[in-house]
């Protein structure tokens, strides 16, 4: 049995895709850049808002110009990130579930800090005992950083923590804060793409999660 569950957000715990997309095309439009399909902006997640920025402008735009496009993005997302996001079926009961039996539960996210905060309250309020996302002077997944920190604070060794995400990035995080890492299949990237990166523990549904998590796996 594990003593702490540590998820990622967008496509694990949130289905956060469309209001995305809808910032990503604002801001693109605002800045007179053509907008991105919603398969381009599922593509383009997973490494943090400022790299999902400098994917979606056309090659060759200058620096100040993928600031400004930043700048549009993020003051549309702080207003509408909850327009169309939801949780994925099964992912609150899993969450009550764990805390039911003692386990600890943290958020940590590539996704802007104001936009985890937010979203946490908005969805699973009372629900997670640590969250934290992108933050300045930080270093973003797949680094280890806040994993570490989610772990100090809570006071959790890693032989007892797992990590739950849906991509790469949430792989290499888990293996370079040295827990293992369950994959789920209902995110933003598929299984053949998984295990190309090396993942091999897989989940199709959330209550797969607690069976692991409370050691009643099979």
């Amino acid at each position: 049995m594990y003593k702490l569950a540590v998820f990622d957000m967008d496509g694990t715990i949130l289905d956060t895709l469309e209001d995305l997309k809808d910032s990503v095309n604002y801001a693109l439009s605002e800045c007179g850049y053509p907008q991105r399909t919603y398969d381009e902006v599922r593509r383009f997640v997973g490494n943090g808002i400022r790299k999902l920025i400098e994917r979606a402008v056309p090659e060759g735009v200058s620096v100040s110009d993928i600031d400004r496009v930043h700048e549009v993005f993020t003051g549309h997302y702080k207003v509408h990130c909850a327009d169309k996001t939801k949780a994925y079926d099964g992912i609150k009961p899993l969450l009550e579930e764990l805390r039911a039996n003692g386990v600890k539960t943290a958020v940590v996210s590539n996704k802007a800090d104001y936009g985890v905060q937010e979203l946490c309250k908005e969805y699973f309020d009372g629900l997670f005992d640590y969250a934290v996302g992108e933050r300045e002077g930080i270093r973003r997944k797949p680094a280890p950083d806040s994993v570490n920190e989610a772990l100090r604070v809570l006071g959790i060794p890693k032989n007892e923590a797992v990590y739950i995400g849906d991509s790469d990035v949430d792989y290499e995080t888990a293996v370079n804060a040295g827990l293992p890492c369950i994959s789920v299949l209902w995110g933003f990237r598929d299984e053949e793409f998984l295990r190309s990166k090396g993942a091999s523990l897989f989940v199709r549904e959330p209550s797969e999660i607690l069976s692991i998590v409370l050691g009643k796996a099979d």
